[in-house]
């Protein structure tokens, strides 16, 4: 069999055994998913393949789309003015420690940036597999802050180490502040225009509707946020998240759209993504010298600078809910690899 072949069979499989195999040994599917591609492609079923990149970096923006459908920006609004400006000071405690622990340990300046990085896509997948919990929600909206945060400190190396602290670094910033201003000044024109007229809601996606025209409407924001994107030459992964935070705010009449944009994700296009994340994992680098210290190190270091940030939230949440908010933070490895890859090729 062509190699091809090999690569779709191995990936069906991969996709269809995970949720049995995640039941039986009570594991998260997600990281059976890494733990499965990164063996799959040890043995040699999974080998070096342009269209599977493309559909599993489809497949994380897809994850960003999804996950900006768990956010209501309406509802973002009426949250705690204190909780708000708490998770701006726990967003930033995170770069201070991340700082502070890499010249203290000798790190690469990389993990300054990557440490402290937030993305709630994981928090969109632990959402859809333990149910709408409370601190997952909180945890979402606290992840939002640090998201956009993440955000501009990635576009900012990244133009950095591309372009230098020239012309195009300052021009790349004020790029994608315009962006963020068009952004609130669109949600507002857009909020009057429902408010006058709220049947442009049920035109655009319809409740009863055979043709299928709100995911049509979805995937048409989607593509276009994502290649307005591509063309400022920006985070490609804010266009997905945004266009999901759009439809969310805008279109909460229709209940059974994030469940269906969620079933062809979750069920297609994000263990994809996974999987191709731990086939990029060799796994004969286990036994390089001191890489699994080092590596236990690192993750101890991210899930330390998140406890401690945390603590500004002690006295409003409780230890019971500031813990669990802490550690689903602790988990930006998969992103951190893409954006580790990308500094690392620039520099």
């Amino acid at each position: 069999m062509s190699d091809e072949i090999i690569l779709i069979i191995t990936i069906s499989t991969i996709i269809f055994s995970s949720p049995l195999i995640s039941k039986l040994i009570k594991v998260p599917v997600i990281p059976i998913e890494i733990f499965l591609g990164s063996v799959a492609a040890y043995i040699g079923f999974i080998s070096s393949n342009h269209t599977f990149e493309l559909v599993a970096e489809l497949g994380f923006l897809y994850l960003m789309f999804l996950a900006g459908l768990e956010v209501d920006l309406k509802q973002l609004f009426k949250v705690s003015p204190t909780i708000l400006k708490k998770g701006v000071v726990y967003s930033l405690m995170l770069y201070v420690l991340a700082i502070i622990i890499s010249f203290a340990f000798d790190l690469s300046k990389i993990f300054i940036v990557t440490m402290p990085l937030i993305s709630i896509g994981l928090l969109a997948a632990l959402k859809k597999e333990y149910g709408n919990l409370p601190w997952i929600n909180l945890a979402i909206t606290i992840g939002l802050i640090g998201e956009i945060i993440a955000i501009i400190v990635l576009t900012a190396v990244s133009a950095g180490l591309e372009f230098g602290l020239g012309t195009e670094f300052y021009s790349t910033l004020i790029k994608l502040s315009i962006v963020f201003v068009i952004m609130v000044v669109f949600y507002y024109f857009f909020h009057n225009l429902i408010w006058w007229k709220p049947s442009l809601k049920d035109y655009l996606m319809p409740q009863n509707d055979s043709q299928e025209q709100d995911i049509r409407v979805s995937m048409g924001i989607f593509f276009l946020m994502v290649a307005a994107m591509i063309h400022l030459h920006l985070e490609v992964a804010l266009g997905a998240f945004m266009a999901g935070v759009f439809i969310k705010t805008f279109f909460e009449h229709n209940k059974l759209l994030p469940s269906k944009l969620e079933h062809f994700g979750f069920g297609w296009l994000v263990p994809i993504f996974f999987i191709w994340i731990g086939s990029s994992f060799n796994l004969e680098s286990i036994f390089m010298e001191k890489l699994i210290q080092t590596a236990l190190m690192i993750t101890g270091f991210m899930i330390f600078i998140r406890v401690a940030s945390s603590m500004v939230f002690l006295k409003d949440l409780g230890a019971q809910k500031t813990h669990p908010l802490a550690l689903s933070h602790s988990m930006p490895s998969i992103y951190s690899l893409p954006a580790t890859l990308a500094f690392k090729t620039k520099a």
